[in-house]
């Protein structure tokens, strides 16, 4: 489904160039779940952005399901990420002026599709959000924010999401029951990459991948 191909990610500064990536061959079968680990600095956050269209590599190919995503023009390549992937990040991203509905009816805009409310409250209740439609953000626990997030990435039914840090800021019971959503993902045949520095989705996992430095490292591997 997803094969990096020698991607390198090489930023430019004033005190020279900082390898993000380095190198990078990896391959996400459909259906896995995969966690990536790393120090802080490692290259986490650029290989999830790198995978989902947003950061192109300095070198190499990034292919989805055969589609070359950076030979893709920005706005052909915008819809691919729109119609095949979901992003959840640790700082929630919602809009504070919006109910819990109309976040989650913010990705059918990105996808350039009208989805009705009922499509969305519908994958609310499946994540236990029941009666939190119509609510604000500000009304919301971290861990009912972390789910409507979810609930956003889900709502365009993609093939992939990518989630960085989606427990960093809940306790570990909210921590188990958002990776539980996204175990649930996969069971209905979705493909998760996590990036975190906890242990709570270790036992779902196919694989937890390991950087440092921006190269990809085998378990035990120093």
């Amino acid at each position: 489904m997803i094969h990096l191909e020698n991607v390198s990610k090489i930023y430019r500064t004033g005190r020279g160039e900082v390898r993000a990536l380095d190198a990078v061959d990896l391959q996400v079968e459909s259906g896995e779940l995969v966690v990536v680990r790393g120090p802080s600095g490692s290259g986490k956050t650029t290989l999830l952005l790198t995978i989902g269209g947003m950061l192109r590599p300095t070198t190499g190919r990034v292919r989805f399901d055969g589609a070359d995503l950076y030979s893709l023009n920005e706005r052909a390549r915008t819809r691919f990420r729109a119609e095949n992937i979901g992003f959840v990040f640790q700082m929630f991203h919602l809009l504070p002026y919006l109910n819990t509905i109309d976040n989650v009816l913010l990705a059918a805009g990105a996808q350039g599709r009208r989805a009705g409310k009922s499509e969305a409250q519908e994958i609310l209740d499946r994540l236990g959000l029941s009666e939190r439609g119509h609510h604000k953000p500000s009304q919301l626990s971290a861990g009912e924010k972390q789910r409507t997030a979810i609930a956003r990435a889900l709502l365009n039914q993609p093939k992939l999401i990518l989630a960085d840090e989606p427990t960093g800021n809940l306790d570990p019971e909210n921590a188990s029951e958002v990776i539980g959503d996204l175990v649930e993902f996969r069971h209905r045949g979705g493909t998760v990459i996590v990036v975190t520095h906890g242990t709570v989705a270790d036992q779902y996992a196919d694989r937890v991948i390991y950087l440092r430095e921006g190269r990809c490292l085998a378990a035990g591997e120093s």
